[in-house]
């Protein structure tokens, strides 16, 4: 959860100079990454590596190596589902679950493509907002299957 709350700021803020600063490259570059995703939903594939890679793309679009290097140094961290189960915890079906993600990336990408800073801005928080709340859940949910197991 510290991890999300560290990436509301540092994200949003990159979200924001990625629809300034992008390149027609790099939006075709984070295009490709969504359609990754798209393509590992539909065939149970890895998800984490096209979600990841469309993070630090946003990142490098906004030609600040600041960014760039604070992105991927959170590595693994990026992406909660890494440590934490949260697509069979969350209480989804797993295509749910990474529909509803690939939605909030669309959002974001779409945004960026408008070149319109507050909107990507919004769509990011958006979907970091929300990966929080799947994570509280997903905790949440561990903890009462942990207190069901656990003797009295």
């Amino acid at each position: 959860l510290a991890v999300v709350e560290l990436r509301l700021g540092l994200e949003g803020e990159a979200a924001a100079l990625a629809a300034v600063r992008r390149s027609d490259e790099e939006l075709a570059a984070m295009r490709a990454a969504q359609r990754e995703l798209a393509d590992a939903i539909d065939q149970s594939g890895d998800t984490v590596t096209p979600d990841r890679r469309l993070h630090e793309l946003i990142a490098s679009a906004t030609h600040n190596a600041h960014f760039v290097e604070l992105t991927r140094g959170l590595g693994a961290l990026m992406i909660p589902r890494t440590r934490v189960d949260t697509v069979s915890l969350a209480g989804d079906g797993r295509r749910e679950y990474f529909l509803r993600l690939h939605a909030e990336h669309e959002s974001v990408v779409n945004a960026i493509a408008n070149r319109d800073p507050e909107a990507a801005r919004a769509a990011i928080r958006t979907h970091l907002s929300n990966s929080r709340d799947r994570l509280r859940r997903a905790r949440d949910r561990q903890a009462e299957r942990t207190a069901e197991a656990t003797p009295s």
